[in-house]
């Protein structure tokens, strides 16, 4: 009686076995050409805030990294003798020292063979150090701290201006171009704000300026009301900030608020439009600088801005060209190696030659861009509109 029940639920076992096994060596058939087809995954670190109040910063920087890649996917690239597809991975550092060497461990951990950034120079400099026990290039398309490339580092390069010439160019309009006689001075006292603020104010009494007054504040203030009344009393004809937008802003509505009609001066980090934003009319008449070249005089500026509204659907905020020039020069680096090998690729990273967005790519011993520039801009009617200043380009050569 059981016999025939037996054999067909056996039958029924062989033929699902068989059916499991034929899909099994289906999929690996399947699977094995687009393996192939893949290649390698050759990953590329990108460190940026990407939430907190320098988010919009992170984001604009982090985007400038991924479309430098999607081009680079779209060249069928082979990299040690298989064809690779580059991978970004991007990383929130919060702007944040600690956490940003936090980030640096697990891009060590991750292996990947390249990293662009930080944004920050605070985040930047603790991070290095752990990319250079490991090996790992670096390229910064925004720190502006000349710490940055003073380490002895192999492995860490820039493509954009210090703050030593920043400082040198905005002290110089200040005093001639706009004859300020006493200058008040308030930074945030992080590694940017303050190294700023302190060449800035090297650079002022060198132009025969005075500094009347150098206050203090953080990264995270709202209230300034205590040492704008500080600072009125000491009557300057311009307030010089070092440090971001995020406090920029608020700041010089309380400036105005209060009656403090001095002009109001800051570096790249407040030239944004989230600065023009948040400052509203109070704002209007602001000076600020940029680490490289006007964007209207950069050489690739025009189309590259026009693929980045179409892929992001957002305006530049300031350092998406350059950490697109920072990412094309990695990867330029690892086609002329032939290799996405750090070890390999690294000591073409110091023969870069590049014609990139923002301008000529070259690095000096220290990986500074060479001929670094700096720009200087005025906020009119909301937009930055460019200063056509002899001072705005230093003598000396500079990375930031």
């Amino acid at each position: 009686m059981f016999s025939p029940r037996l054999s067909l639920i056996m039958l029924g076992v062989l033929a699902l076995t068989a059916c499991n096994k034929a899909a099994e060596t289906n999929k690996t058939a399947a699977s094995a050409p687009a393996a192939a087809a893949d290649g390698s995954t050759v990953k590329i670190g990108s460190a940026n805030p990407l939430t907190g109040p320098f988010a919009h910063w992170g984001r604009d920087a982090d985007n400038g990294v991924k479309l430098a890649v999607e081009e680079a996917n779209a060249e069928n690239i082979t990299l040690d003798g298989k064809k690779v597809k580059f991978e970004v991975v991007s990383e929130d550092d919060q702007a944040d020292p600690k956490v940003a060497t936090q980030v640096a461990q697990r891009f060590v951990d991750q292996k990947v063979a390249g990293v662009i950034g930080h944004l920050t120079s605070g985040a930047a400099i603790p991070a290095s150090r752990l990319y250079s026990d490991a090996g790992i290039p670096m390229i910064a398309g925004s720190v502006t701290s000349p710490k940055f490339t003073e380490q002895g580092y192999k492995n860490t390069f820039r493509i954009i201006a210090n703050d030593v010439q920043q400082g040198q160019a905005l002290a110089k309009f200040a005093v001639s171009g706009l004859k300020a006689k006493n200058v008040a001075i308030i930074d945030d006292r992080t590694t940017y704000g303050q190294g700023l603020a302190d060449d800035f104010a090297k650079s002022v009494e060198a132009a025969g300026a005075k500094v009347v007054k150098h206050e203090f504040t953080t990264n995270s203030a709202t209230d300034f009301m205590a040492i704008l009344t500080s600072i009125k009393g000491a009557k300057p004809d311009l307030v010089f900030y070092g440090g971001m937008d995020a406090q920029a802003g608020p700041m010089v509505k309380q400036m105005r608020k209060l009656g403090l009609n001095a002009a109001f001066m800051g570096a790249d980090g407040v030239n944004t439009a989230e600065f023009a934003k948040l400052g509203g009319k109070d704002a209007e008449g602001s000076y600020a600088s940029s680490a490289g070249a006007p964007k209207e005089s950069m050489p690739g500026f025009a189309s590259f801005n026009e693929k980045f509204k179409k892929r992001f659907n957002a305006e530049i905020q300031a350092y998406a060209p350059y950490t697109y020039d920072a990412t094309r020069v990695m990867i330029d680096a690892m086609k002329r190696a032939g290799s996405a090998n750090p070890a390999k690729y690294l000591p073409e990273l110091s023969k870069t030659q590049l014609q990139g967005v923002t301008g000529k790519i070259a690095f000096d011993a220290k990986g500074d861009i060479q001929n670094g520039t700096v720009a200087l801009y005025q906020l009119k009617a909301g937009k930055w509109v460019s200063v056509d200043a002899p001072a705005a380009k230093p003598t000396a050569s500079a990375a930031k």
